[in-house]
Formats: C-alpha cells, sequence, structure tokens
C-alpha cells in the first residue's frame, strides 16, 4: 500500500518548505529513518528522514515549494505504481493547451529555447508549470527547476527543456570515484572555490555534504585564489534576484520596520575590565575552557541577565496584547555569503560565561556549515548583532520579529575619561538599542541599555 511522504511542519512558523535537493533518486528502495531530501526552510536548510519504508517515487521537482502536509513523494511496494492522481502535479501534457486557455493569467508565457536562463512559468497559487516526466529528470540530474524557461505550452518545462539545460545547473560527480555531489554541495563549493575532487565525502557511499565542503574550505583545499572567489559575485551591470535567503531577509526586515514603531538610542560603555578579563581568559586558552569568550559573549551575556531584569524588554506583541515571556533566549546573528541567520542561545541568563562562549561558538560553527536545526534558530526572544569587527562605532539595528528590541555591537575603540582632572585612557564600545516603542517607551529603554552597562562595568558578575 503506497504511503505519503508530505512536507514536512519543522517548526511553530513553518508554513512552508522547498524541495532543495533529492538526496535518494527517483525509484529506490529505502528504510526508514533514511535521509531522502533536503528541505529549505525561510530559515535554514535541513536533511529530511522518511519514516517509513518502501520505494521512493517523487512527486515534487527540485526548487519547488509547497506547503506544509503536502505529497512530496510516495513510497510503494514493488510493481505498484503511486497514486499520481492525488499528488500536486500539473495536468498532463494533453490537457494543458485548454487550462491555458481557460485561464491564461495563471502563468506568464516564456518564448521557446533550450530551457535555460530564465525564470520558470507558474500556476495558480504560484505551483511550477513542470510536466512530470522533467521533474523525474531534473531529481536525476539534480537540476533546480527554478532556473529553467519552459519552451512548453503557457511557459511549461518539458524534459527536453531539463536535458537542454547547462551543465552548470546539474549537481555532477567530480571525483574520480564516482561519488554525487548535490547541487546544494556543490554550489557552496563553486561560491567558496573549493576543489570538490580533493573533498572526502561523509554522506551515504561517500556523498558529498554541504559540511564537507566548508570543512575542506577550512583546511585550505581551494581550486581558486579568493580574488578568483570575490570576481565571481555581482558585477556592475548585473540584475541579482531578490529570492531565497536573500529575499526572505527583504520581506522581513521590510515587514519589521513597517508593523512596528522602532526607534534607537545609543551608549557608550567602558570596557577595561571586560578587555582585561578577556585577557586573562586567552591566557587559560580554549582547551581548558571550551572557547574563549569573545566580545560579543560578554554583551550577549550581560543583555542575557538583563532581560531578566527588566521583562517587558523580553516581550513581544501579540494582536493588541503584550505577552511578556517567560524564557531569556538570546539570538545572535551570524553573517553567511548568502545572508543572515539568527542561531539562539536558549535560556541565555542561566549559562556562566564560560558556557556561552562554548555554545555560541557551536552555534556560529553550524550556522556557517549549514548544520543548524529548526530547534536552533526558534524561540529567540531578544537578539544581538555586532558590526564593530568592520570597524563600525555605531549603526541602528533592525529587529527581528517577534522580538521587541536588538542591540547593536560596535568596535571598542580608544577613548578618553576624565578622572577629576586628569584625563585617563580607556576602552569604549558603543551599544545601539533599537525597540519598538509599541511595547515599551524611551525610559524603560535607556534603563535596560544602562542595565546592560552596569554588567560590563563589573564583568565577574557575568561568571556564574
Amino acid at each position: 500500500m503506497a504511503v505519503e511522504v508530505q512536507m514536512p511542519k519543522l517548526g511553530l512558523t513553518m508554513q512552508e518548505g522547498t524541495v532543495a535537493e533529492w538526496i535518494v533518486p527517483d525509484g529506490t528502495a529505502v528504510t526508514a529513518g533514511t535521509p531522502i531530501m533536503v528541505i529549505s526552510t525561510d530559515k535554514v536548510d535541513t536533511e529530511y528522514e522518511v519514516g517509513a519504508s518502501g520505494i521512493l517515487r517523487h512527486v515534487a521537482g527540485i526548487g519547488e515549494t509547497l506547503d506544509c502536509g503536502v505529497v512530496v513523494a510516495w513510497l510503494v511496494e514493488e510493481g505498484e505504481d503511486p497514486p499520481i492522481a492525488s499528488a500536486p502535479v500539473p495536468a498532463a501534457p494533453s490537457e494543458e493547451p485548454q487550462a491555458a486557455m481557460a485561464a491564461p493569467a495563471r502563468a506568464a508565457a516564456a518564448p521557446s529555447g533550450n530551457g535555460s536562463g530564465g525564470v520558470a512559468a507558474r500556476g495558480e497559487g504560484g505551483r511550477l508549470l513542470a510536466s512530470p516526466n522533467a521533474r523525474r529528470v531534473a531529481a536525476e540530474r539534480g537540476v533546480d527547476l527554478t532556473t529553467l524557461r519552459g519552451s512548453g505550452p503557457g511557459g511549461r518545462i518539458t524534459s527536453e527543456d531539463v536535458e537542454a539545460a547547462p551543465a552548470a545547473a546539474h549537481a555532477v560527480s567530480s571525483a574520480a570515484d564516482g561519488r554525487f555531489v548535490p547541487m546544494v554541495a556543490r554550489k557552496v563549493a563553486e561560491r567558496l572555490g573549493v576543489d570538490l575532487g580533493a573533498v572526502s565525502g561523509s554522506g551515504p557511499a561517500g556523498r558529498v555534504t554541504r559540511a564537507d565542503v566548508y570543512a575542506a574550505a577550512s583546511a585550505g583545499v581551494m581550486s581558486a585564489r579568493p580574488a578568483d572567489v570575490v570576481a565571481t559575485g555581482p558585477r556592475p551591470g548585473d540584475r541579482v534576484p531578490v529570492r531565497g535567503m536573500r529575499g526572505i531577509i527583504a520581506e522581513r526586515m521590510h515587514s519589521s520596520l513597517r508593523d512596528m514603531a522602532q526607534l534607537t538610542l545609543s551608549l557608550d560603555v567602558e570596557m577595561d575590565r571586560v578587555v582585561e578579563l578577556r585577557e586573562q581568559f586567552k591566557e587559560i586558552g580554549a582547551d581548558e575552557l571550551g572557547a574563549v569568550p569573545g566580545f560579543t559573549d560578554f554583551v550577549i551575556a550581560a543583555s542575557a541577565r538583563a532581560l531578566r531584569d527588566h521583562p517587558i524588554v523580553n516581550a513581544t506583541m501579540v494582536g493588541d496584547e503584550i505577552h511578556v515571556l517567560a524564557d531569556v533566549n538570546v539570538g545572535m546573528a551570524v553573517a553567511l555569503p548568502e545572508g543572515l541567520i539568527v542561531p539562539v542561545v536558549h535560556a541565555a541568563d542561566q549559562l556562566g560565561l564560560p558556557d556561552l562562549a562554548v555554545e555560541t561558538s557551536r552555534l556560529a560553527s553550524a550556522a556557517r556549515e549549514g548544520r543548524l536545526s529548526i530547534d536552533e534558530i526558534e524561540g529567540g526572544t531578544f537578539s544581538v548583532t555586532a558590526l564593530g569587527m568592520f570597524g563600525v562605532d555605531f549603526f541602528t539595528p533592525v529587529i527581528n520579529p517577534p522580538n521587541a528590541a536588538i542591540l547593536g555591537v560596535g568596535r571598542i575603540r580608544d577613548d578618553v575619561r576624565w578622572d577629576g582632572e586628569t584625563p585617563v585612557r580607556a576602552k569604549v564600545m558603543t551599544l545601539s538599542l533599537t525597540w519598538d516603542h509599541r511595547v515599551f517607551d524611551g525610559a524603560p529603554a535607556a534603563e535596560f541599555a544602562a542595565t546592560v552597562a552596569s554588567y560590563l562595568h563589573a564583568p565577574l558578575r557575568l561568571l556564574a
């Protein structure tokens, strides 16, 4: 009996997911617990393990976005056909011309050609227009259907379009032993300039994962100089589609500024004692501590304790109510080549500084290697973002919904404070707090920022 494989709901806020990669080819027998596909959500890419056994038959194509609960594949028995009629596949080719004539607004017609170099046409509800056979061929070759231009009726993608797609759009094997290199891993390798032929695959049958590529990049297994890699990015005159992570960031930040009453205040904090304490940590070393706390770790620890002292900052707007949250979960912004992601330090107020540093180091590494789970990026109640490493003193961070505030961290710079009539050299950092004025006012915001500063003035209080 055929078993549905649905687009899973991997988190409370997940509404839809995109099939980024089929790990297991169509028609392959799988057992329960086997990773069969990579799903891209609005926050993270993650492998999905099938919950039953059978022969996997794909329904959704690579690049297709579907609502949670929609069938993406079937598990069938030997000799059994999947119930295609109940799967979300467009009408058969013989029916499509009539459907296209009846509803021409459903899809944007695309000129005929070799099927590449355009934007795929979509039907009602944003459904990608591609024939079942085209989906099968795309899954086998690792072709991203969303990058193709269909030559069929109404811009429908055919198997011929997929076969004619440039070789660069395929997930290819770059190793002499025939190991499979998925499209996701290959794109990361292209961006970082990694020599895939020298990468050891840790996946099934030597499959190269994104984590393998990141590890190779860290080890210096490069096929191009850094300058060559940078040169492959956008150039003057290019038109870069706002989609994927960039599109999500654009939508979220625009929504944040549109829906909230955001204001920003800044506060200079003397960091001499933090600098001294960090030097002591460096002498002890990461081998004993697990990780040497960075300056942002001090700020996260101070913020977590200040949130405990000022609960109204640890809140969110739900309809016409302010919900003050019990858990203190601090998100830390991590910059990636393709955008920004915010892994969350859960129960940050309960962690001493050394333990918090170990956790932030782990989360940052997982973010850069594409290994974050849904749980590790959900549930944040407040965010901290730093630009000090780029020489920035002050900026106005944008709140990460549904939080009510975010704290920006500038660089530590040399400054002067006065001891009576005597100028004294001091280390100073500027903190930038953006808050939602609907939730709390300027005075509570200033009090919260002052409390963060007080913890940084006496950082020994952050150790336990």
